[in-house]
């Protein structure tokens, strides 16, 4: 690991007030009572990365800085400290592997280094560029104090993403700039303390300018500039709460739109509703003049509702949703709206925020919501409720500090999901035995044993919310939110261990049992599994699209990823408890490889909806067809999988897939060449398939081992993830778990090659 250069220290900060503000007073979650201030926080060149810390509390992740010597001496860096900030960690270098087992093992020391006290693995979960910008409005529509080692490492990420050419942001960190992301970010920036005038500010607010101003972005945008008193009101297409009274048998009732979009349209419908808007500050008047082309004074707001520049209408509204929107802005909301239904609707849908809050423990879902949700407690229940006291401290975990400075993750992290990968990597090197390696798995084990949920929520029915009994979500049991793969990949490596000989029986047979009904419950009427639940409206739902830069949002899908995970754990739970459920089961597995085979693209290949793209689902389908006995040599749906992977082979052996494929729904290949997370997961559906060229896949595997650094780890290449088509999100555990995988089961298939 490259050590990065050291910031300079900085000096003690000083009080600041804006003449007029209101002072308030609170803890936060460092145990210091602060003085709340609407004047931009102090802002420096950097921190020192060397006092940064990294909590586990027992799966809560929330950053420190030490700014007191003493502090520094009693907390040491650890090694997963270091790696997150980009910090050396003083490795020796490792014996040079002989063989792919030798890789593995090299890599199972250094990734054992970032195991973290409570026996997971965590990692930054960012690279979306509009949830930050959320978090921050947040703090300061709710006068949170904002403490300068945050305002600086904002400041220094925020500066660090910016476009090398025209300075603006787009949605994700690979994304091209947008309105959007340009304009979220600038506020940001100014909000915490950047000055106008600073010569980056000034270049993006020009390419802002370019783009058409604030008044040309999306939806999204125009809500939190709206909430921050920046834009008014009338420039966002109408969201009433009025849509959560409909009676749950209409066909476009929001309990039935993807989890996500009704988490966040839940209290963006209430402080639309509201008009709810932050006191107005010097910072909010300089905006008002710096993010439009024209006088703010002067500006249409209502008649620009719909303007939004090409580079963020990945979606289009459609003449249906144009239509309500109409209806509802000229008809509905100045003619026809009582006051007695509107405040039936906030109080509904403040109840419904109340019931997310509390299923978990005012973590949320994602921190889109977490922030929304935070001001509508800020606005409803006053500035020192215990609910605004909650949120403040629990929105602490979606941020994350690295060399780059800080930002946001897309959830409170990845915990549940990437330790499920991380054992199932040593189960498919034969390794699970090894007693170097035990003390590792057992934290994991044991980790796993606590993280899984243990009841439904409360009010289950009632809000609309999928079992969960049984289950592990993605990140943590907090967050509490069941997703069929991540149930399935958690309850495998369960089994794995536990079936392993010399591990403990931590999650006996009727915890077994539980996840195994959870899971029965995933599938669609297509055969199919969906993430969260299963699709509850059809996919015409995507004509009330109303956040134009994602796709496929409004609705579940079923997906190759999350099928395949519940066939393969149903599998695998069958050949410990053949009885249990086992008509269920087969069925189950059986229409569910039925819908793989429907999902596979003419060209051969499958589409990936959680990452990049083709080559990530492809790889999992082919481990579908595979648990029930079809492989190349006797399944023409396997085969043409392998061939659509084989054609995209490289000259050096590798994949190299870009994001374009995910928004253009055809294979692109990265600009920058071979990445080792594709070639992994090309090599593993190529072997999960039997496939029978094993030169072609031992040139992958030599393309793995050869990126291996001499300490055991691998780079960081491009992005890995995505959701909803358009948008990108890191997942740099994959880079150690699925090379390691692949290299493991390699060396198991081809027990005397050495590749070297």
């Amino acid at each position: 690991m490259t050590k990065k250069k050291p910031n300079a220290a900085r000096a003690e900060p000083v009080p600041v007030t804006e003449k007029g503000s209101t002072k308030k007073r609170f803890s936060d979650v460092h145990g210091a009572s602060n003085i709340h201030s609407a004047k931009r926080p102090r802002i420096e060149d950097g921190t020192e990365l060397s006092r940064w810390r990294m909590r586990d509390d027992e799966s809560r992740h929330t950053w420190h800085y030490l700014e007191d010597d003493e502090a520094v001496k009693k907390w040491p860096q650890t090694h997963a400290d270091k790696y997150f900030l980009g910090l050396s960690l003083d490795l020796p270098d490792l014996p040079p592997p002989k063989n792919p087992l030798d890789a593995v093992r090299n890599g199972l020391t250094f990734f054992e280094k970032l195991q973290l006290p409570s026996g997971h693995w965590g990692c930054e979960y960012g690279g979306p560029m509009f949830l930050l910008p959320g978090i921050v409005i947040s703090w300061y529509v709710t006068k949170t104090p904002i403490p300068w080692y945050y305002a600086t490492e904002i400041k220094n990420y925020l500066f660090a993403r910016a476009h090398p050419e025209d300075g603006g942001w787009g949605l994700h960190i690979e994304g091209d700039t947008s309105v959007f992301g340009t304009v979220l970010n600038y506020t940001t920036l100014r909000l915490v303390g950047v000055e106008a005038e600073h010569p980056k500010m000034v270049k993006a607010r020009a390419t802002l300018h370019k783009l058409g101003g604030a008044t040309h972005a999306p939806h999204w945008a125009k809500f939190w500039l709206s909430l921050l008193g920046v834009m008014d009101w009338d420039i966002v297409n109408p969201v009433p709460p009025e849509f959560w009274l409909m009676p749950d048998w209409v066909p476009l009732a929001p309990w039935r739109w993807w989890i996500h979009i009704r988490q966040v349209f839940l209290p963006m419908s209430y402080l639309w509703s509201k008009r709810w808007q932050a006191e107005e500050t010097e910072t909010i008047r300089s905006l008002r003049k710096e993010l439009f082309v024209d006088d703010w004074a002067t500006i249409d707001w209502a008649g620009n509702r719909n303007t939004i520049h090409p580079n963020d209408n990945y979606h289009p509204k459609s003449w249906l949703l144009n239509s309500v929107n109409w209806l509802l802005v000229n008809v509905w909301t100045p003619y026809l709206r009582p006051k007695a239904l509107v405040t039936m609707a906030e109080d509904w849908a403040s109840e419904l925020i109340d019931m997310e809050d509390k299923n978990t423990d005012y973590a949320d879902l994602a921190p889109v919501n977490a922030a929304m949700n935070f001001v509508v407690c800020y606005a409803r229940d006053g500035p020192d409720s215990h609910s605004v006291r909650k949120h403040r401290e629990r929105n602490e975990e979606f941020l994350w500090v690295k060399g780059e400075g800080l930002l946001c993750n897309g959830t409170n992290g990845v915990q549940c999901w990437d330790t499920a990968f991380a054992i199932q990597t040593v189960m498919d090197a034969g390794l699970t035995e090894d007693p170097r390696w035990r003390p590792m798995l057992l934290k994991a084990l044991e980790y796993l044993d606590k993280q899984q949920i243990r009841e439904n929520v409360e009010n289950q029915s009632k809000c609309y919310r999928q079992q969960r009994k049984g289950a592990w979500a993605f990140s943590n049991k907090d967050q509490g939110y069941a997703v069929s793969d991540c149930v399935s990949e958690a309850l495998k490596s369960v089994i794995i261990l536990q079936k392993t000989p010399g591990f403990p029986t931590l999650i006996d047979d009727q915890r077994i049992f539980d996840a195994i009904d959870t899971l029965l419950t995933y599938q669609s009427s297509s055969g199919g599994c969906a993430s969260y639940e299963p699709p509850r409206a059809g996919t015409w739902m995507e004509a009330l699209n109303a956040a134009e830069v994602f796709g496929r949002i409004m609705v579940e899908y079923d997906y190759p990823e999350c099928t395949t995970a519940v066939v393969t754990a149903l599998s695998l739970f069958s050949k410990h408890w053949p009885t249990y459920r086992q008509k269920e089961i087969k069925a189950f597995v059986n229409r569910a490889v039925s819908w793989i085979k429907i999902a596979q693209k003419p060209h051969g290949g499958w589409y990936g909806s959680w990452a990049i793209c083709f080559t990530y689902a492809t790889m999992f389908a082919l481990e579908s067809l595979s648990s029930i006995g079809e492989t190349y040599g006797n399944s023409e749906h396997s085969k043409r999988g392998c061939d659509f992977l084989i054609s995209h082979q490289r000259e050096d052996g590798g994949w190299s897939e870009s994001y374009k494929a995910c928004e253009t729904g055809e294979y692109i290949e990265h600009p920058t060449g071979s990445q080792v997370v594709m070639t992994s997961w090309a090599l593993i559906g190529l072997m999960k398939a039997k496939y029978p060229d094993k030169e072609r896949i031992k040139k992958g595997i030599k393309l793995i081992m050869d990126r291996q650094q001499p300490n055991g780890e691998w780079l960081q290449e491009a992005i890995e993830g995505v959701f909803n088509k358009s948008c990108m999100i890191s997942y740099p555990n994959y880079k150690f778990t699925f090379t390691m995988k692949a290299l493991g089961m390699f060396a198991q298939k081809y027990q005397d090659e050495t590749v070297i």
